[in-house]
């Protein structure tokens, strides 16, 4: 690579926007069991995400959602679904606004609205066609409903356009941080949509699409589509257009519900911090234990224990503080020939919190209701097995 090539790489890197989130709305015709899926692989400016319960109040669901650890007050919600099985989340997009408002960055504000008060997808388009204008976002929002409905909306401060998941002959459609109804080529994010709509064409036709494959494939692919080559056998990797990002807070797939099946059996699988260093957690709001401790703020600091634990280790994966360091990966502490990165120890873990969580699951599917005291001392088992497995990690690294 020339001296000129290096230059306009890193300012390409210096000068892509913090928000670079990748995201995909999923029917029931492209998962094995029928249920939608909603994903959102979440970068963003506050690395310190958590879960927050909210319980329903003066007339509004309850709900569950992604905050921010520096918003104390909760007043914004990035992700989450509430208890008639209304789900949203979004992505940034940067080729939809056409105005010079200045207000803007509401999209936090919007989405605790629609998961307070929406049941439906046909719910949240007329929160969005009655909501004051300007409406402050330029956003792309997925969302699901327990009828089946599954849509994006792109959306700035006057327009709405919609696009329903039923209209996509795959079954699935996606979305990063460029709006299909906005201004051609302008935008970010296209070499990462061309990376996750490589990896959903190839098992969406087969039916393949499950909140396993997806926090395991897509959010954890090194795979570079532009330069068609997966860098994870690398020892070292610049951190440019891959999915995973230095920037990535969280990965969240929130799995809907049949329809004529109880909302209460929506989840959400939760990845808080940098997914190739973290493990996934399920939260239920349809029982009382639902919602795990290492997801939620502990004591004063607003923060989750795991997305600490997960910041802590994406600091050994990214090593190099100096000048430039910051953008480049050591991609051998998260994959290594033995198995032994960060990483493939993770993957393994991951296995058997789904394996744990979907016997629970599957239980319930089958009663129509959770049993809580189950719920409990299986969580809590899990949590202690993460708890332990992190510790032991971050402790083998220190020495």
């Amino acid at each position: 690579m020339n001296r000129l090539s290096i230059v306009i790489l890193l300012f390409l890197l210096v000068s892509l926007p913090g928000y670079a989130c990748t995201s995909a709305v999923v029917s029931g015709r492209a998962t094995p069991d029928g249920r939608p899926l909603l994903w959102k692989h979440r970068d963003a400016s506050d690395l310190n995400n958590r879960i927050v319960r909210f319980d329903a109040a003066d007339g509004q669901l309850a709900f569950v959602g992604v905050v921010n650890g520096t918003d104390t007050l909760a007043r914004e919600v990035w992700t989450g679904y509430n208890s008639a099985g209304f789900a949203v989340m979004n992505t940034a997009s940067y080729n939809l606004k056409n105005d010079t408002s200045s207000l803007a960055d509401c999209e936090g504000l919007v989405m605790k609205r629609a998961l307070g008060v929406c049941r439906t997808v046909d719910d949240f388009a007329r929160l969005l066609d009655g909501w004051p204008r300007p409406i402050g976002v330029e956003a792309n929002f997925g969302v699901i409903d327990a009828e089946g409905g599954a849509a994006y909306f792109e959306v700035n401060n006057y327009e709405v356009t919609r696009y329903d998941v039923a209209d996509s002959p795959d079954g699935y459609l996606l979305r990063t941080n460029y709006s299909m109804s906005g201004r051609p080529d302008e935008g970010f994010g296209y070499i990462r949509y061309d990376n996750a709509e490589r990896l959903f064409s190839q098992v969406a036709a087969e039916r393949g699409i499950t909140p396993e494959w997806i926090t395991a494939d897509c959010s954890r692919s090194f795979y570079h589509t532009l330069l068609e080559r997966d860098f994870s056998g690398d020892e070292w990797a610049v951190d440019q257009d891959f999915i995973p990002r230095r920037s990535t807070s969280a990965s969240l797939v929130i799995e809907g519900v049949k329809r004529g099946e109880s909302p209460s059996l929506t989840t959400m699988w939760a990845v808080l911090g940098y997914p190739p260093c973290s493990v996934v957690l399920p939260v239920w709001l349809g029982c009382k234990s639902g919602v795990p401790a290492l997801l939620q703020a502990e004591g004063d600091t607003m923060r989750s224990p795991l997305c600490e634990w997960s910041n802590a280790l994406k600091r050994e994966a990214f090593p190099v503080e100096r000048g430039s360091g910051p953008h480049y990966l050591h991609m051998a502490r998260l994959f290594r020939p033995d198995g032994s990165g960060y990483t493939q120890q993770l993957l393994s873990l991951e296995k058997e919190v789904y394996a744990r969580s979907r016997t629970l699951l599957d239980e319930a599917r089958r009663t129509g209701k959770w049993n809580d005291s189950r719920v409990k001392h299986t969580l809590d088992g899990i949590e202690q097995q993460v708890s332990a497995f992190f510790q032991k990690m971050m402790n083998s690294e220190s020495r």
